[in-house]
């Protein structure tokens, strides 16, 4: 690059680069009145909105970080970039192209570092799916088939296919230009005994793209049963892929959870591409790692979730031990949303992908839609372990159940689910079961805490029936805002799912129907005890 961005195309960059919408593409934006925008500041954790956009004079500012500035300096701030490098950006996205006089300031090598790596990003997305109609990409095609997917889904969420060669991949890049360390950089190459070598090889691509819609890593899924490398092989972290982050999915659902005020947590490529072809384009997953407090902090951009009785965080996961791991992941991250959380779980173990293809889309909307508080799900994987038949075991379900209605921080939520537990356990001396509550929640009682999903513990799955309106499990459960409505969903204050199938580890009974919020107690977020 051969000197600075003339100050004429800097101003048109500027002027073509409307801040609301360039802004609008990291978080939700609300009227704030006067001709200003409220939002959920993006750099830093806050749960009532501080950050400001005025759209006449090209400005935003975040009263509590006491800092702002214009289009450029947003961009530079929330993708960590140089001032040219953000000015780059937002002319890529306005098709302006930029002007560099000689004899200026000279940009260091990390400007065009990151310009170069999305090139070859976007370059290897376009390789992979220009080779997924080769015939050697059989296998590929017909892992989608078998799955439900048409080509043409497949292209829409830009899959592709990865050669079963070394070299295939690092050979067209450097016809185009790219040099080995730029590759090595990308994490599209690793390094082998005589040079870099392709580091995804016979597999199934998904590009992971980050909320502009740029390409910055790959999910690669083995086709091979011989190969024997991982299942699932993802780009290591690079300078712009850091999965800890990154929702794959994200850009394509950006809009429908700001409209819907709803996100839907999945554990697959093939996940999310089932939700969104059936009806809930509110769907993203985690690539490489477990959802985690980096991907919180992104969802809660894009909900702005600032306020508990609107929106809804719905995190599906299997049936198996993993997925109850990932639950109790769930339960402990209740705390970081304002908004409401939920869990659903199919009955039969199937994830979103099996559902679609098994049972039609109604099924996978219909699951989204059956979903249940993750508190209720909590303490009913909590009882699945006992006997309830008996006295001795209905006593040891209520302790455990207790320590768990006891890391609700909101009293008055505990005291609702103490309740609906005294109903689940058939006692019928709701003062009992509530000072029994009481007491784990001061401590009073001593005990082994144990996880309540554990799978080790076993249980089984109860049979459904219909729910019945007041509550999750029951007629006399605490009353929980229903979904956001969308096709084949429930709306809220619905009345019950006939026949809904119990929460997979629980005992028998159906998802109960979702009370008017009105009669909703409030649910503070909880805060849980460290072990």
């Amino acid at each position: 690059m051969a000197g600075r961005i003339r100050d004429e195309d800097i101003a048109m960059v500027r002027e073509q680069s409307p801040i609301a919408e360039v802004i609008g593409e990291y978080l939700q934006l609300r009227n704030a009145g006067g001709g200003s925008l409220k939002g959920l500041c993006p750099f830093h954790d806050e749960k009532t909105p501080s950050f400001n956009v005025t759209p006449a004079r090209g400005l935003w500012y975040c009263f509590s970080c006491a800092d702002g500035g214009d289009v450029i300096r947003f961009v530079e701030k929330v993708d960590n970039l140089s001032f040219p490098e953000a000015v780059e950006r937002l002319a890529g996205r306005a098709g302006i192209e930029l002007t560099y006089e000689q004899g200026g300031h000279v940009p260091g090598q990390e400007h065009s570092q990151r310009r170069r790596l999305l090139a070859a990003n976007q370059a290897a997305a376009e390789f992979y799916a220009d080779r997924l109609h080769a015939p050697a990409a059989a296998p590929a095609r017909d892992f989608l088939s078998e799955r439900g997917f048409e080509l043409a889904d497949a292209e829409g969420f830009g899959c592709g296919y990865a050669p079963a060669e070394w070299e295939a991949l690092t050979k067209h890049l450097r016809g185009r230009g790219f040099t080995d360390a730029e590759l090595l950089l990308s994490g599209l190459a690793s390094q082998g005994r005589r040079g870099p070598v392709d580091r995804f090889r016979g597999r199934l691509l998904w590009p992971i793209r980050d909320l502009t819609g740029d390409v910055i890593a790959f999910g690669a899924r083995k086709l091979d049963p011989d190969d024997n490398g991982p299942k699932y092989l993802n780009t290591p972290e690079t300078p712009l892929f850091k999965k800890s982050s990154v929702l794959y999915g994200a850009d394509l659902a950006k809009r429908e959870i700001a409209h819907r005020r709803q996100a839907v947590i999945v554990e697959g490529y093939t996940d999310v591409m089932a939700c969104h072809l059936s009806g809930v384009p509110t769907a993203v997953a985690t690539s490489g790692t477990s959802f985690g407090d980096g991907h919180v902090k992104l969802l809660r951009r894009l909900l702005m979730d600032a306020d508990q009785f609107l929106g809804e965080v719905v995190f599906t996961f299997d049936g198996d031990a993993a997925g109850q791991r990932a639950v109790l992941r769930a339960f402990e991250l209740e705390e970081r949303f304002v908004t409401q959380t939920f869990v659903a779980v199919q009955a039969d173990g199937l994830d979103p992908c099996d559902l679609r293809c098994k049972h039609g889309p109604e099924a996978v909307r219909d699951l989204v839609a059956r979903r249940v508080p993750v508190f209720e799900f909590a303490i009913r994987s909590e009882l699945a372990k006992h006997n309830l038949e008996t006295n001795e075991g209905r006593l040891a379900a209520l302790d455990a159940a207790a320590r768990v209605i006891a890391r609700i921080k909101d009293r008055g939520l505990r005291d609702r689910y103490a309740i609906s537990l005294d109903r689940w356990l058939g006692m019928l001396d709701e003062e009992f079961v509530l000072a029994r509550v009481r007491e784990h929640a001061s401590g009073a009682l001593a005990g082994p805490r144990r996880s309540f999903a554990d799978p080790a513990a076993g249980g089984g799955r109860g049979a459904g029936r219909p729910g019945g309106p007041g509550g999750p499990g029951g007629a006399d459960g605490p009353a929980r805002r229903g979904p956001i409505a969308s096709a084949g969903q429930a709306t809220r204050g619905g009345p019950g799912v006939a026949g809904a199938a119990a929460v997979p580890g629980g005992p028998a009974g159906g998802l109960a129907a979702l009370a008017h919020p009105a009669d909703r107690p409030r649910a503070l977020p909880t805060i849980l005890p460290t072990r």
